[in-house]
């Protein structure tokens, strides 16, 4: 694994253990300003702006605070020179939502540019499967 791909690794790892813990500064460190997420509830056109993506936060935090999990499943990083993109799997539900649905995952897409030497997610997508 590349110093690169470790580097996205651990700044993907810590933004999902920030969402656990309800961080707000730790989920919106290493974002673009000029960030774009496509998430599971509304607005469908996408959240635009770091400004958004903090507003879009509080809502899941009050949902998590039941007891449900957000956990990194699977992850997969692959970067180049100055972009990198990365996917992953992650247990995100109530533990009731879980035992009826133990292998539900939310899909998270994340596209990383370097700025500076510094890793920043420019693009971020969650979505869950329709059966």
């Amino acid at each position: 694994m590349s110093d690169d791909e470790t580097r996205i690794r651990a700044l993907i790892t810590h933004w999902a253990d920030s969402v656990h813990r309800g961080d707000l500064d730790g989920v919106l460190a290493d974002h673009a300003e000029d960030l774009v997420m496509y998430d599971v509830p509304p607005p469908h056109e996408g959240i635009h702006g770091l400004a958004a993506y903090r507003a879009a936060w509080p809502p899941f935090f009050e949902w998590q605070a039941q007891g449900a999990r957000f956990e990194i499943d699977t992850l997969d990083v692959t970067a180049g020179t100055d972009t990198a993109y990365a996917h992953a799997l992650l247990r995100c539900g109530t533990p009731e939502e879980l035992a009826e649905r133990p292998t539900l995952r939310l899909r998270l897409t994340f596209g990383l540019r370097k700025e500076h030497g510094r890793w920043l997610v420019a693009h971020e997508h969650h979505s869950f499967p329709h059966d």
